[in-house]
């Protein structure tokens, strides 16, 4: 059996292309895969910018099989596959363990609130017991903001005690630095890979013994992001993450972020189709596009590659 290799770095919870009638449109999905592939960024396919909870189980695992048949590097991606649902959860976990990507992205079930880390402990343990595979990787996803259900510490000792070897580490989307670092100071050192969910925190983070970000933008600055996290300790760090921090506060403080995310990729990439959203979300009306790539414009942002990936989605 092939061994799991671990993933650090840079991954972007990979934005879905929608056809006009709102179906996922797996040739630009291809296409921006390969993209931010040759941009040195992972791919965290089905995460909340991804519109993951607005596809249904088969779609998701349509859109895996096609990127895999499409001979993407399935060991550079880490689907999301945490649901509502138990089974749900486990028909895509074990999907992409057979498809060789290096762990899943899980949610914790988000509907019921006030559940306990018992219940939690049980969803996760349920899971990895029934996909009962050694090759899973699981790094749990911490977004309290979205889901309410959180990840407390006491839960990831539990689980790293019963399953060290599928419990791999986490995605931190709190937003609250002192959330992170409080599981990097308990669990890094252990070989639990902790990386933060903005790269507002990338630098910190990897100052604390993290392993990178999972981020939203970057979808749209993979190459800058990753550059700082390959030169973390480099003399100019600090400028790098403040120079990331302007590219984000650009999508992500006046506008929406996955429509904001998708305008930039449609007009880069000169495709108007890649700017459709699914209901319930909405695009952005065409004052905000038109402001969006005037301020991306003024801070000389750029997308190198993209349109020429885009011209050819399915070129290897």
């Amino acid at each position: 059996m092939k061994e799991t290799k671990r993933i650090k770095g840079v991954l972007a919870p990979v934005v879905t292309p929608f056809n006009a009638d709102l179906s996922p449109d797996p040739e630009r999905f291809i296409a921006h895969c390969r993209w931010l592939l040759s941009q040195h960024c992972g791919l965290a396919v089905f995460g909340t910018n991804s519109e993951a909870n607005s596809l249904s189980v088969n779609e998701r695992i349509a859109l895996l099989e096609a990127v895999a048949a499409a001979d993407v590097d399935t060991s550079r991606m880490m689907p999301g596959t945490g649901c509502c649902a138990l089974t749900d959860s486990v028909r895509l976990t074990e999907h992409a363990v057979k498809l060789g990507c290096a762990g899943v992205l899980m949610l914790p079930p988000f509907y019921y609130k006030g559940v306990s880390d018992d219940g939690l402990y049980r969803n996760f343990a349920e899971i990895i017991e029934r996909v009962g595979d050694a090759r899973l990787r699981i790094y749990l996803y911490h977004i309290p903001p979205v889901a309410v259900i959180g990840i407390t510490p006491k839960l990831v000792e539990r689980l790293l005690k019963a399953y060290p070897s599928s419990i791999a580490g986490m995605k931190d989307s709190s937003g609250d630095w002192k959330n992170t670092k409080t599981m990097l100071d308990a669990f890094a050192k252990t070989g639990f890979d902790v990386f933060a969910g903005s790269e507002s925190f990338l630098l910190a983070n990897m100052r604390n013994g993290g392993a990178g970000c999972i981020s939203a933008t970057a979808n749209v600055n993979p190459a800058a992001i990753h550059k700082l996290w390959a030169e973390w300790q480099s003399n100019n760090a600090d400028d790098q993450q403040a120079a990331l921090n302007v590219v984000r506060d650009a999508f992500g403080k006046k506008y929406t972020m996955i429509p904001a995310l998708k305008q930039a990729i449609a007009h880069y990439g000169d495709d108007p189709q890649w700017a459709t959203v699914r209901p319930p979300l909405d695009n952005l009306t065409p004052e905000q596009a038109v402001s969006l790539i005037a301020e991306l414009k003024q801070i000389d942002f750029t997308m190198p590659g993209l349109k020429e990936t885009m011209a050819h989605p399915l070129a290897a």
